[in-house]
């Protein structure tokens, strides 16, 4: 039977052809920095004029994924969450993903609008700008102004993006499947299971409902609070491609002139933001996960705007107690026990040298220790942890690397703002917060009655499991097997070796006893013996040494 892979392969064969033909140009490109031909040399380089020989890794992924289209630089946007997985510098290189696509006409716009919210544009909007505010690779947004008055921005999905993405997928998947197949180095990373989480989070994008809920969720969470603000919706003009926010007037984060220019506290900004989603993570669990500078806005009053709530994060009970134990282990200044952490909490392969994972985190401990709060370097500190846990091919949980990825780059739009900014000392007061919050006595009752369901559980099926056994044992059908992994060699030695020692003693029985027939004072059968158990054991002293080699370079 045909592998589901390859059905997706040959399907898509032409666009399959594409994808090979620029993986090829950034990927095979280091072999050529040794061709030394101008001719071949010019044809290896960055739409930018870059020589490609002389990129990075991750800048030959970042050109290779905008050159590919709109499914691999979200591909590579998610892959900037995972630095467990590619490491912290080609994740930060990821980041700098940007789609640079023209602009849908605007009678295609009309058409998007008009067929999902079922009334001419002119009924719906007293304005509507036919210029985009911006354009990307899913959606554009232009400007608008509702009957009653009110400035609106209107996000709509581009003609037929579902339909281009749909393949890409597919060929995703199928790769995913024949690397996790034929490719040993690879399973440890999960590829298909990466795809999978890859191709939800995408579909989930494509529907605007799912950005509209979580903007009114976080609308009701910071209700109370004056120094944030989230756009807010209109329902009755927002659909899976279509939505319609509040428009916010006020100064983006990565207009570095007009923030200066704006007279504001930069400093209270920048720790208004960053409380804001301290709060989300400890406070809620539910958090935006994409702080880079173009989605804050400066508001008047030094108020901070929130915009492009499509990616977030969820922390559940157990993630939450993960952060917990990580900080209070990091805190204590335990290594042994942060290494028990990183391994229960991550997906580690077999065989992983515990000692020498403890000695690197014991390394790192030592070395952020001794530093105050304000002079740490966060942001470096979380990178450092995941640099040594890709060293071991760690894979961690995607909820708690989305959250790293997310305070390191919190830490770095935060720094932007106001150069003297230090993601730990707000932190600081956090970290009394997750000591109450696992000492309340709700917290214990809750561990509790989770340890009892899990003894209740056992309990109720342990008798019937031991009565099937016992009915097994009486009728003969109870068996044992064991797997003993590589015990043939040992084994095999064992027995040559203990057939080597008797003929030995054999023969020196024979010699000694000058045992007929006798050639020259000499007993044929004991030097023959002799020289055989010689053989034996030169054999066995060879294969020996072989084995001590080869683990030797493993």
């Amino acid at each position: 039977m045909k592998l589901d892979a390859i059905r997706h392969l040959e399907r898509n064969a032409k666009r399959v052809g594409e994808i090979v033909g620029v993986l090829a140009k950034y990927g095979l490109s280091d072999w050529a920095t040794h061709l030394h031909y101008d001719w071949i040399q010019e044809r290896l380089r960055s739409p930018e004029g870059q020589s490609i020989a002389e990129l990075t890794t991750g800048e030959r992924l970042r050109l290779a994924f905008t050159e590919l289209g709109t499914t691999f630089i979200k591909l590579g946007q998610m892959l900037s969450t995972r630095p467990d997985l590619v490491g912290p510098e080609v994740a930060r290189e990821l980041t700098r993903l940007q789609t640079r696509v023209p602009a849908d006409a605007f009678e295609t716009i009309r058409a998007t609008v008009e067929s999902d919210l079922k009334q001419p544009l002119e009924a719906l909007f007293l304005e509507f700008e036919t210029e985009p505010i911006a354009a990307a690779s899913i959606a554009q947004v232009h400007g608008a102004r509702l009957p009653s008055g009110e400035e609106v921005v209107v996000k709509v999905q581009r003609r037929g993006i579902a339909d281009k993405i749909m393949p890409d997928l597919e060929i995703l998947a199928g790769l995913a499947e024949l690397a996790e197949k034929h490719v040993p180095q690879a399973r440890p990373y999960q590829p298909s299971a990466v795809v999978r989480r890859f191709r939800r989070s995408l579909l989930r994008e494509l529907d605007f409902t799912t950005e509209r809920r979580n903007l009114e969720e976080f609308a009701r969470r910071f209700a109370d609070d004056e120094t944030v603000h989230f756009p807010g919706t209109h329902a009755d003009t927002c659909s899976r491609r279509v939505l319609t926010m509040e428009r916010l007037d006020g100064i983006l984060g990565n207009n570095a002139e007009g923030l200066a220019a704006s007279g504001e506290d930069l400093d209270e900004f920048a720790r208004r933001g960053a409380r804001m989603y301290l709060q989300m993570i400890f406070r809620d669990g539910f958090y935006h996960a994409d702080p880079h500078p173009g989605n804050l806005m400066l508001l008047p009053g030094g108020v901070v705007g929130v915009l492009d709530c499509g990616m977030t994060g969820r922390i559940d009970e157990e993630l939450s107690e993960a952060i917990e134990e990580v900080v209070m282990t990091l805190v204590d200044r335990r290594s042994a026990d942060l290494a028990d952490i990183v391994l229960r909490i991550g997906s580690a392969p077999s065989g992983i040298p515990r000692d020498q994972l403890q000695a690197d985190l014991g390394d790192f401990v030592s070395d952020y220790a001794g530093r105050s709060v304000h002079d740490l370097d966060l942001s470096g500190a979380l990178e450092s942890i995941l640099e040594i846990v890709r060293r071991y091919r760690i894979t961690l949980p995607p909820a708690f690397s989305l959250l790293l990825r997310t305070l390191v780059e919190l830490e770095g739009t935060a720094q932007r703002l106001s150069p003297a900014f230090s993601l730990a000392e707000v932190l600081v007061p956090y970290y009394g917060t997750l000591v109450r919050q696992r000492l309340a006595p709700r917290r214990i009752l809750g561990r509790f009655r989770q340890v009892y369901r899990h003894w209740e559980r056992f309990f109720d099926v342990l008798p019937r499991d031991l009565a099937e056994v016992l009915a097994r044992v009486r009728d003969g059908s109870f068996q044992v097997h064991l797997d003993h992994r590589h015990l043939d060699p040992v084994i095999n030695r064992l027995v040559m070796g203990v057939v080597t020692a008797a003929l030995f003693l054999g023969s020196t029985m024979l010699w000694s006893t000058k045992a007929a027939p006798v050639v020259g004072n000499i007993s044929v059968f004991g030097g023959a013996g002799y020289a055989v158990s010689l053989y034996f054991a030169w054999r066995l002293l060879r294969a020996i040494r072989k084995s001590g080699d080869i683990q030797s370079k493993e």
